[in-house]
């Protein structure tokens, strides 16, 4: 309902490899650890968004969307939904290509803003377990 399979292969393969992960920190315990795991597997650059800004899988944190110095193609985001929705409009800010709301976050008025915005969108989805499917 919320990304159709062109939309989320698009993303997956098309977009670009550098992937901001909203709520990702250091407890490998969290969901969005595993699934930086699984992203780093598949070829993409996991870049870490937390308050800690720890650093994760190698690369550096940053605590903010605004802060990461370079270029970010997707936005994956691991919050709660009420917060989800002002993430995805950094996401814009920032120039990303595209976002991606995990499992379970769901914003409708974020996902229409963000599509009218121009960027591709998938909610209540998970790219691990999409991106092991496109072959």
């Amino acid at each position: 309902m919320y990304g159709d399979a062109a939309t989320i292969r698009r993303i997956l393969t098309e977009l670009g490899d550098t992937w901001a992960v909203v709520g990702l920190s250091s407890n490998r315990s969290r969901a969005a650890y595993g699934v930086a795991e699984v992203l780093k597997r598949f070829g993409k650059r996991v870049v870490p968004v937390h308050p800690k800004a720890e650093t994760v899988h190698g690369e550096p944190g940053y605590a903010s969307l605004a802060e990461i110095p370079f270029e970010v193609d997707v936005v994956d985001v691991f919050v709660n939904s009420d917060l989800a929705g002002p993430v995805a409009d950094e996401a814009v800010a920032k120039g990303a290509k595209a976002v991606w709301f995990q499992l379970g976050v769901i914003d409708e008025a974020a996902y229409e803003r963000t599509r009218v915005a121009g960027l591709d969108m998938v909610m209540d989805r998970c790219p691990a377990i999409e991106i092991p499917r496109l072959d």
